[in-house]
């Protein structure tokens, strides 16, 4: 569902979450595979390292090059991005019921079923959309909401630039907001 808000402050923003309605229900259908919508979660090189340091595991066991890539010149392929790894589609955070990452997870988790597309608030599929949602609450999802599109458009920009400065070579390359790396 796409809503166009004319002016995309934090106010008004919490005003049309309360409309809408929203609580977690905790039942992890964003988290699993076969819910009927991608859950592959996209993260920057930042929240990597954040939820590394909470799980204490390497960078390289939480999150994996974006599965998608094109072909560039010379049998290059580039991928944009990092996602959180899975296990057979499940997110591999996701156990017994809870996140092993609650307190480090990535924006697209923390904000989910909403997502903030220029000034159009996105809404996806989700058991606990139509809740009651208490004024603060909604003012903190708006924020969080706000500070996601700000991180992520600084983070497309980071990759414009990264993406302009190709090395010369073969192999699969990720580009991403703090670079190009090899894998």
């Amino acid at each position: 569902m796409k809503e166009n808000e004319s002016s995309m402050c934090e106010e008004t923003l919490a005003a049309r979450l309360q409309e809408i309605g929203f609580s977690c229900t905790r039942c992890g259908e964003c988290c699993r595979a076969g819910n009927g919508d991608d859950n592959l979660v996209m993260v920057s090189p930042a929240e990597v390292r954040r939820i590394s340091a909470h799980c204490r595991l390497d960078a390289a066991e939480v999150a994996e090059p974006y599965p998608e890539s094109v072909e560039i010149s010379g049998g290059r392929r580039i991928t944009f991005g990092w996602a959180i790894r899975r296990i057979s589609g499940d997110c591999m955070f996701y156990e017994g019921g809870s996140c092993r990452a609650y307190a480090t997870r990535p924006w697209i988790c923390r904000t989910y079923p909403f997502m903030l597309d220029g000034d159009t608030l996105l809404t996806f599929p989700c058991p606990g959309l139509g809740s009651p949602v208490g004024p603060e609450e909604a003012r903190a999802l708006a924020r969080d909401l706000l500070a996601r599109r700000a991180a992520e458009q600084e983070q497309e920009e980071r990759i414009r630039r990264a993406f302009s400065m190709l090395p010369q070579g073969k192999g699969r390359l990720v580009v991403d907001g703090e670079g190009v790396k090899g894998v």
